[in-house]
């Protein structure tokens, strides 16, 4: 059972703030969505957790350490990333059978299954691989890792759809037969909002969603219909955005209804995805989404 916590957070290059006082649990077992923008702070927040890169101020604690300069406890992490940490002469047999001799009881025979449903040559050089294959055989490499936190960072970049099925598929089987603590940052929304248990959303340097998948879902609401009658119902709520069709008014909503407030009938409530969710949560100054 692995536990990271991590504390009053912070991470500064130069004069900009990436990361503004981030607290986070990831409980055991559990598979996590680390959703946002690019720039937003996951990768940094991710580097930080494996002591790739330092903290400006706050701590990540595994089970109680600190994470920091931990060998014991950091060797419970493994992250996959889009970093080339292979040279790009080895071979991906070599590369697989050197993660094998790092790591007791690395599962061998699923190396094996996930280099033929791939279609992995493992005499081709790492360097001579596509952007695709790169991320295919640093997936197969994380999934078959006897780590208790797996880290997946922007992991389908360069999969086509039928890889990126595959995968899902993989990981979903790999967690069922092996549990642990599996956490997933992408921005590919709609691809992993059934797949995760809990939602992190870090919106410039701050953890704006921290939940689990279903409650979150549940305070996510569209609600339809003439603007008068809908501004109406909708007053005191929280609006995240807004648009328009013709003579209807859509505004989406996140957080608690007015269960004391009747319901128009020409106003209609639906639920809200975790992808639209996310967009407008993330939205900037000034930024245009569809019909607004």
């Amino acid at each position: 059972m692995s536990t990271i916590k991590v504390e009053h957070l912070n991470k500064h290059f130069r004069k900009q703030k990436v990361l503004d006082d981030i607290n986070l649990t990831f409980g055991s077992n559990q598979i996590y969505g680390l959703l946002g923008r690019n720039g937003a702070g996951k990768s940094t927040l991710l580097n930080i957790i494996t002591d790739r890169i330092f903290a400006s101020a706050g701590h990540v604690k595994l089970d109680g350490e600190n994470l920091h300069d931990n060998g014991d406890m950091l060797a419970k992490v493994f992250m996959m990333s889009q970093d080339n940490l292979y040279p790009d002469s080895m071979k991906v047999k070599t590369i697989i059978k050197t993660t094998a001799t790092l790591y007791d009881h690395f599962n061998q025979p699923l190396a094996d299954d996930l280099v033929k449903k791939f279609d992995v040559n493992l005499n081709t050089k790492f360097s001579k691989l596509s952007t695709g294959y790169h991320s295919i055989v640093k997936l197969i490499i994380a999934l078959c890792v006897p780590a208790s936190i797996i880290i997946f960072d922007e992991p389908t970049l360069g999969l086509d759809a039928n890889h990126r099925e595959l995968f899902y598929s993989e990981l979903i089987q790999s967690y069922s037969e092996t549990p642990r603590t599996i956490i997933i940052a992408t921005h590919l929304i709609d691809e992993v909002a059934n797949l995760v248990n809990n939602v992190v959303i870090i919106n410039d340097g701050h953890v704006i969603v921290n939940d689990d998948n279903e409650t979150v879902i549940k305070k996510a609401h569209t609600i339809t219909g003439p603007e008068k009658e809908l501004d109406g119902y909708c007053d005191g709520l929280n609006i995240i955005g807004s648009k328009r069709l013709g003579n209807l008014k859509t505004n989406y909503i996140y957080g608690p209804l007015n269960d004391q407030r009747m319901l128009p009938d020409t106003v209609k409530i639906e639920g809200l995805d975790l992808q639209t969710l996310f967009i407008y949560l993330t939205k900037r100054d000034g930024e245009v989404i569809n019909n607004e």
